[in-house]
């Protein structure tokens, strides 16, 4: 199911130019939800790993993603840049962390990105948001099993998630597994992509969304990493 890391596509000038102004904010905005505030830190840092993801064809074709617990915007700024043909919403339940990234957009002129204020599992269940998406994207702290029980009823049928995570972790994986039928998501690859800041040892992972949206999903916000499915 892994393989091994591939070279990650590179910004062209363009898009490198769209994200220049995101990067002078982190430095110069003292409420910016990031530790990593010097530019060149931050290009590897946020940009090229996020920018990592889009060795997966499946992210680089998508129309409508979803960047669950968006942070300080990172992939889904990275993702609107490079990729002007698809619309990124990025979901984020810390106001604070919504007014940055909103006011990096307005800088930016990402016309292509958006900021929902809100829990993953409340925005699956407005409308217009459920089955929408063709790709969810989650590069914030969280097992695997809870991501994808978030991703789920975001994704249209075979959609899928894309995981920024470090280290394997066989436990986790095993219980993505055991949950996987109650989620309608299965592990389909796993790619080692090197090393980044934060991350000594990056793997993403695809998940893919192979059924209809199970009965049940989204739980209440907060369930899903409280309790998530496939624990033993």
């Amino acid at each position: 199911m892994g393989r091994g890391g591939a070279e990650t596509p590179a910004l062209d000038e363009q898009s490198r130019a769209r994200l220049e102004p995101v990067i002078e904010l982190l430095a110069s905005d003292p409420l910016a939800p990031s530790a990593v505030t010097v530019p060149t830190d931050a290009w590897l840092v946020h940009v090229a790993d996020s920018l990592s993801g889009l060795i997966f064809d499946e992210l680089r074709s998508a129309q409508r993603i979803c960047d669950v617990g968006a942070g300080a915007g990172f992939p889904g700024f990275a993702l609107a840049a490079a990729q002007p043909h698809s619309s990124v919403v990025l979901v984020e339940s810390v106001g604070r962390k919504c007014d940055f990234m909103e006011r990096a957009i307005a800088a930016a002129g990402l016309a292509n990105a958006s900021v929902v204020r809100s829990r993953a599992e409340t925005y699956a269940a407005a409308p217009g948001a459920a089955t929408s998406f063709d790709a969810v994207s989650a590069r914030a702290v969280g097992r695997l099993s809870t991501l994808a029980e978030l991703a789920s009823p975001l994704l249209r049928e075979q959609g899928v998630l894309i995981a920024w995570k470090g280290r394997r972790d066989p436990d986790e994986e095993a219980e993505l597994e055991r949950a996987s039928e109650q989620l309608a998501m299965r592990s389909e690859e796993v790619r080692w992509v090197g090393p980044y800041a934060g991350s000594k040892n990056r793997h993403l992972h695809l998940i893919r969304k192979f059924g209809p949206t199970p009965e049940g999903l989204p739980r209440r916000p907060g369930m899903a990493k409280k309790r998530p499915r496939g624990a033993s």
